[in-house]
């Protein structure tokens, strides 16, 4: 098992990833069955095991966010577990769909609306054998939300999302 400090090391690492990382690169972070807990509303192929599901977040996050960026503040570490304290930042330029929990159906799509956001979350790991074995997160959606310009939304950015939601379920088919 890694020590604490590799573990964080590890862990911080796989936040960068999420942001300009190769698919081969994720092969070196995530062990085969990792498990990433927040992809229940995500696109189906990121609730894949292994590196490939978290790729897949990855891929599904630039696509929504341009200039993504996570910015550690704090970890720590105890066992297996480390625990990091970021901040996630960039600029809403493309669709950014979540799913209803579990399934294939999209549940809602949010239309770029081009400005920028800055929010705090926590990501907590556990690792196993210089690897990253399983993903969880807390997340400010609200303040997200708010300064994406998703809430409250206008009346022409609801018919804006009625758009992106049919567009990205003519993608699905």
């Amino acid at each position: 098992m890694p020590t604490n400090v590799d573990a964080t090391e590890l862990c911080i690492s796989s936040m960068h990833l999420m942001t300009n990382g190769s698919r081969a690169d994720f092969d070196r972070v995530y062990a085969p069955g990792s498990i990433n807990r927040e992809a229940v509303d995500e696109p189906p192929d990121t609730r894949t095991a292994g590196p490939e599901g978290f790729f897949a977040t990855a891929e599904w996050l630039r696509a929504a966010f341009s200039d993504l960026t996570f910015e550690v503040h704090d970890s720590v570490a105890a066992g297996d577990l480390v625990v990091l304290h970021v901040t996630m930042s960039g600029r809403h330029t493309g669709d950014f769909v979540t799913y209803k929990r579990d399934t294939d159906a999209i549940d809602a799509a949010m239309p770029a609306t081009g400005k920028p956001f800055a929010i705090t979350q926590t990501h907590w790991f556990r690792t196993q054998d210089g690897l990253i074995t399983e993903h969880w997160a807390n997340r400010d959606d609200l303040n997200m939300a708010k300064q994406a310009g998703w809430v409250p939304p206008t009346p022409a950015f609801l018919v804006r999302m009625a758009w992106a939601k049919r567009r990205a379920n003519k993608r699905m088919s």
